[in-house]
């Protein structure tokens, strides 16, 4: 009897962690996160097909092609042409060991300018070219 007793001693200190407060701060900062990071992302106003997709990872810098309405075609934010575009990407491209595109092409460009574009990209060793798309409205 006497061992029981010591057993539920009201003070004695309790041994275990409460991660309840560490999980409640960490719901409230992803969610913050998740509500700034869509305005953190700013470039030129394209009309994106909507897909179902993984997102992308935007941590760390991206080279981000964007062709908008008007078939204007911009290396992340730097104006240019088609013609152009092969010796720029050669020109990055030969400092850097990750060799990766990602295209953002407006809807109502036409899939033809999208392929010469993509055909431009290959042609300068680009080895992974992700497309940019937004989730669809049912999704969001």
């Amino acid at each position: 009897m006497r061992g029981l007793h010591r057993r539920n001693n009201p003070n004695k200190t309790m041994a275990e962690i409460n991660v309840t407060p560490l999980v409640d701060v960490m719901l409230v900062l992803l969610i913050i996160f998740m509500v700034t990071a869509p305005m953190l992302s700013m470039g030129i106003d394209v009309n994106l097909p909507r897909v179902k997709s993984k997102s992308v990872d935007v941590t760390e810098e991206k080279l981000v092609l964007t062709i908008s309405d008007a078939k204007e075609i911009y290396l992340n934010k730097t104006k240019m042409q088609l013609s152009e575009l092969n010796a720029k990407l050669e020109a990055i491209f030969a400092s850097r060991i990750d060799r990766e595109v990602f295209l953002r092409a407006d809807k109502n460009v036409p899939y033809g300018f999208v392929v010469e574009v993509m055909s431009e990209i290959r042609k300068a060793g680009v080895d992974k070219l992700g497309m940019i798309t937004e989730p669809p409205e049912a999704f969001k």
